[in-house]
């Protein structure tokens, strides 16, 4: 059945792979078809709309042919960009061929210039305005793609706090989805700072107060038991990366409960900007369970449950509802990225669920896959293997432990000695000390691989002292914890003291790029989680790098995505730590940087999918088959494309 909203109409053309819904005759008698043919809406309302000559349809040919057209869309067959094989064509067409502006009916009219996914803004063409009702509804202007994005910076440049921008960027995208990441991706390193971190910790700080629409899931306590039912909520239902958070460790800031909802949104931005994730195969959830943030519980716009968190029991159980229902509602191909939960969850959740759902900890394994990255490329300036070196983290949660574990892994398998071996030249510091054998007891099952023989040490200074290392590494969500002391001991025993200062956002980095070179006499190699200007130390200019894990998540997703993968395995992981290793030219590196630039990010997502993809089919976990030939061009085939399609 049909229901016939309003009488627009589109020609045979518009439903590319559909049969016709119109005899010859009435193809004659009709220029243009129903804007908004809804399959199942009731037949009554058809029968009462007449086109302009009068006429009435015939219902009951086009309830028969929309039928037909219905069991053409195969859910079985998901496009490997993200979203479903669509009936409309728009799979099939390349770039330059024109496709229907499709959701759940075909848009038209004002209806079309609220549909962020198909709206142009005044880039419509004269013809497309002709076709879809627009005349009169836009100024007679026609500008470019490229001359709206140019607008658009102008604008966003001309804000000078970057809580606005964010904003900006966020009614835009809920505007005009194309153009929102064709900007982002033209403009990648100016703008990722707005759209992620650091912005993106002061958005979710304040997010009840900025909150305008709803972005993604919010699933709480209130659904318990009725989470599939949530899910299906959605209106999209070929969704291929989910990244969910409980908001408990948002950045450095701690608990922001519910307003955490900023990190899934931004990740699943650049999901799509970065690694050619289609927009609509992308769902952010937030799992709400309260929040033990007193500040959020007596402000009056705080948009989440208002009660102390739930733990225990009651959170697993939840959390297993979730997975259940995801799996259930997606399928076994689903990628769930947990984002930001607190150290405990995070483990345990990776432990319970990485054998038997297709998941992946950011916090975790993206970053220690970034850092490790960037540790081979820096190995071309310090010389040696890792198995050479000395580390020494501050910070022993996720992310610091994460990292370390991936490093042991390269090394035992660079040198093929034990991996409880390899982990003995990798020391870490907690907010108690140095981690070491005598307080392995008291120690969290994940520190524990870390407790060497040493004696008791109390300070990061002291265990700087101590153990001489060549790198160090601050995953400790406290600023300013790489004193002036501290850094120049590092350098009085090594010529190139590698530092990283992974701590996000700003604020919390452990020392800036300006006090890294500073006090090292312009020596360090250096790169931070959130980015640093470049720095003026006599006469000559640093560039800090940024240990972002926008270089690899994106990526990994695409190369999972592509290759149907069911599992995450490690060695996909340093699958994906080689190929952006390899990214790194001599020019980067003569500049101090163990990273490649942004502006190349699109390129470096596509060598990392297509050598994670390679390592699943090697592995025997990939389900797509055949295996492409040339993975890297399969990959960039794959990718979301920003660029307006033309509509008939």
């Amino acid at each position: 059945m049909i229901s016939l909203s309003r009488t627009c109409f589109l020609n045979k053309a518009s439903i590319a792979g559909l049969s016709s819904p119109f005899s010859d005759r009435q193809r004659g008698i009709f220029p243009k078809a129903p804007c908004s043919l809804k399959i199942k809406a009731a037949a009554a309302a058809a029968a009462s709309n007449r086109d302009r000559n009068g006429t009435v349809l015939a219902v009951e040919t086009v309830t028969k042919e929309m039928a037909e057209a219905e069991s053409l869309i195969d859910d079985s067959q998901p496009t490997v960009a993200g979203g479903i094989r669509d009936a409309y064509g728009e799979d099939a067409a390349t770039e330059d061929q024109p496709v229907t502006p499709w959701s759940l009916s075909v848009a038209c009219g004002y209806s079309l210039l609220r549909d962020p996914r198909h709206n142009k803004g005044l880039a419509f063409t004269d013809k497309e305005r002709d076709a879809h009702y627009l005349l009169g509804l836009l100024p007679p202007s026609v500008p470019s793609q490229e001359l709206q994005v140019k607008k658009l910076m102008n604008i966003i440049r001309q804000y000078q706090v970057p809580l606005q921008k964010y904003m900006y960027m966020m009614d835009l995208q809920e505007r005009n989805e194309r153009l929102f990441y064709k900007l982002l991706i033209d403009h990648v390193e100016e703008m990722l700072p707005i759209v992620y971190t650091p912005t993106v910790g002061e958005a979710c700080q304040k997010y009840g107060s900025i909150f305008s629409r709803p972005q993604g899931l919010y699933i709480s306590l209130k659904e318990k038991g009725r989470i599939l039912e949530v899910l299906r909520n959605w209106p999209e239902k070929n969704i291929q990366v989910i990244v969910v958070t409980d908001g408990q460790r948002i950045l450095g800031l701690g608990d922001l409960g519910c307003q955490g909802m900023g990190i899934p949104v931004g990740k699943l931005s650049l999901y799509t900007a970065l690694g050619g994730v289609r927009p609509s195969a992308c769902l952010p959830i937030t799992i709400d369970v309260g929040t033990n943030n007193e500040k959020l519980l007596d402000d009056e716009f705080y948009i989440g449950l208002r009660q102390r968190r739930a733990t225990g029991q009651e959170y697993d159980e939840l959390l297993h509802e979730f997975m259940t229902a995801v799996k259930q509602n997606y399928g076994e191909r689903v990628l769930v990225q947990f984002e930001d939960f607190a150290n405990h969850n995070a483990f345990d959740l990776l432990a319970k669920y990485g054998t038997t759902h297709l998941v992946f900890n950011d916090d975790i394994q993206g970053t220690a896959a970034v850092v490790l990255s960037g540790l081979m490329a820096a190995l071309k300036l310090l010389g040696g293997t890792l198995a050479d070196h000395r580390f020494l983290f501050l910070g022993a949660g996720e992310a610091g432990t994460g990292i370390a574990e991936l490093i042991a892994l390269e090394i035992s398998k660079q040198t093929q000695m034990p991996l409880d071996e390899a982990r003995k030249n990798i020391w870490l510091v907690d907010s108690k000390g140095l981690i070491v054998e005598s307080r392995k007891e008291s120690l969290q099952h994940f520190k524990k691989p870390w407790a060497h023989d040493h004696e008791p040490v109390e300070t990061l200074l002291e265990a700087v002292n101590d153990i001489k290392p060549t790198v160090l590494i601050g995953t400790s969500g406290v600023g300013r914890t790489f004193t002036q002391e501290v850094v120049e001991a590092m350098a009085s025993f090594n010529e190139k003291p590698l530092i990283l200062a992974l701590s996000n956002p700003t604020s919390q980095s452990e020392c800036t790029a300006e006090q890294a070179y500073t006090w090292t006499n312009g020596r360090a190699i250096y790169a931070s989680g959130s980015p640093f200007p470049p720095v003026e130390y006599e006469g000559q200019t640093y560039v800090p790098g940024q240990s972002n894990n926008a270089y690899i998540f994106p990526g990994l997703g695409l190369g999972l995505i592509m290759s149907g993968t069911i599992r995450v395995h490690d060695d996909m992981l340093l699958a994906a730590s080689e190929a952006l290793a390899a990214q790194v030219t001599q020019e980067n590196l003569d500049n101090g940087q163990i990273y490649p630039p942004f502006t190349n990010i699109r390129k470096i997502s596509a060598h990392i999918a297509a050598n994670v993809a390679a390592k699943a089919y090697e592995l025997g976990l990939a389900t797509r088959l055949p295996r492409p030939k040339d993975l890297v061009a399969y990959a960039e085939s794959c990718m979301y494309s920003p660029s307006y399609r033309n509509y008939r």
